[in-house]
């Protein structure tokens, strides 16, 4: 198998892993008889733990040159701690071992998105057509994990996540590391990175626009429950937003155009305020779980027109900690306001006013994007690896 059909296959499972963390650790922690609000701070404090652990394996990646090694790493213990989480029951333990996985798992997204994109530059490939396989995953494991809960209970999702972990890990054993720049990583190139302000600018961009999205990642699952739906309901509505990405990922070669990044985004956040603010006034959870359907308007379009921008401006010897700070914001900083402020919102207000409250905050990205595209957007990008001042 070659090297971008090695790396597919990993996106799937290591996407899948993320289908039964990201949508499912709400669910579980509902079903455990934790509040709206406990939801919200272990999550949010798994946003903190995201926050240490992502920069710091980035860094580690980009200073030991080599991706394929630090993933076996966090791979195998986020097999060891993924089993342990579905198979606690006290608050304290849930806690506790949902930091260990936050710590161990999510800095893998980051560095998988960098292999993923120096993959496809390396083989002339483009970046969707091996990134369309990471939705596929994340959808198909979406819909085994709300049957898998529904009828085999958290026991069947703790194998099912060690199971898919030791895979993953394995696939990752036989794939080649990612291609390295010749440039030597320095700290004046980050301190570039970072004194830019196009660059500062473009970060704030992704935080206004990712924490509502992560405060319909975290709730969504709880909302559906809340107006009567099922486990198996909430897989469904992930599956149809994975599945729903999966074109949008493989025709991205065609629609997403250099220098045209800031107005895609924009596009982009226009559909998140459609989505969430329907989500408001829906009370059927069916309908609720088919509107998800959205998401191929929505994520897929956002994610790959930022990580194009991104390595457009970051220095090219940091494209791997450049990867981290964008996932860093869309996972770690964002999630955590998107968590503990969603779980405050929604346990006072309820998931209506928290929609409205998300929908508001999707539409003033959607105009701070259309600001940065009317100073920045029109001009021709720099090549990539060379930051503007």
């Amino acid at each position: 198998m070659n090297t971008p059909n090695l790396l597919r296959s990993f996106n799937f499972l290591y996407f899948a892993l993320l289908a039964m963390f990201i949508p499912f650790l709400p669910v579980y922690l509902d079903s455990q008889g934790l509040s709206p609000a406990q939801i919200g701070f272990v999550i949010g404090t798994g946003g903190f733990i995201t926050i240490i652990a992502q920069p710091l394996w980035g860094m580690i990646s980009d200073k030991t040159r080599t991706i394929r090694r630090v993933l076996l790493f966090l791979l195998l213990f986020s097999a060891a701690t993924g089993y342990l989480l579905y198979n606690s029951s006290s608050y304290t333990q849930l806690i506790l071992i949902a930091m260990l996985l936050y710590f161990f798992l999510m800095p893998i997204d980051p560095l998988t998105e960098s292999l993923n994109f120096r993959i496809a530059e390396s083989s002339g490939i483009s970046y969707g057509s091996i990134r369309t396989y990471g939705a596929l995953g994340y959808g198909v494991m979406s819909l085994l994990t709300g049957y898998c809960l529904l009828y085999f209970g958290a026991m069947g999702l703790g194998l099912l996540f060690a199971g898919t972990s030791l895979l993953s890990f394995i696939l990752c054993w036989k794939m080649p590391d990612a291609p390295v720049t010749g440039k030597p990583v320095t700290l004046d190139s980050l301190k570039l990175f970072f004194s830019n302000k196009e660059t500062l600018l473009f970060l704030i961009l992704i935080f206004i626009s990712s924490v509502p999205a992560r405060m319909n990642d975290t709730f969504i699952g709880v909302y559906i429950l809340e107006l009567g739906g099922k486990s198996a309901l909430v897989g469904q509505s992930f599956f149809l937003a994975a599945i729903s990405e999966i074109v949008v990922f493989a025709l991205s070669f065609w629609w997403l155009r250099k220098g045209k990044e800031l107005i895609i985004i924009s596009f982009a956040g226009a559909f998140y305020f459609i989505r969430f603010f329907l989500s408001a006034w829906i009370s059927d959870p069916h309908l609720l779980a088919y509107l998800q359907v959205l998401q191929l308007l929505t994520f897929p379009v956002f994610y790959s027109a930022a990580i194009q921008y991104l390595y457009s401006i970051v220095p090219e010897e940091w494209r791997a900690t450049g990867q981290t700070v964008l996932a860093l914001l869309f996972f770690g900083v964002s999630g955590i306001l998107a968590s503990y402020a969603g779980g405050a919102i929604y346990q006072a207000y309820g998931g209506r006013v928290l929609y409205l409250c998300i929908a508001a905050m999707s539409f003033t990205g959607m105009l701070f994007g259309l600001i940065l595209y009317r100073f920045y957007g029109r001009r021709s990008r720099v090549k990539s690896g060379a930051a503007t001042p």
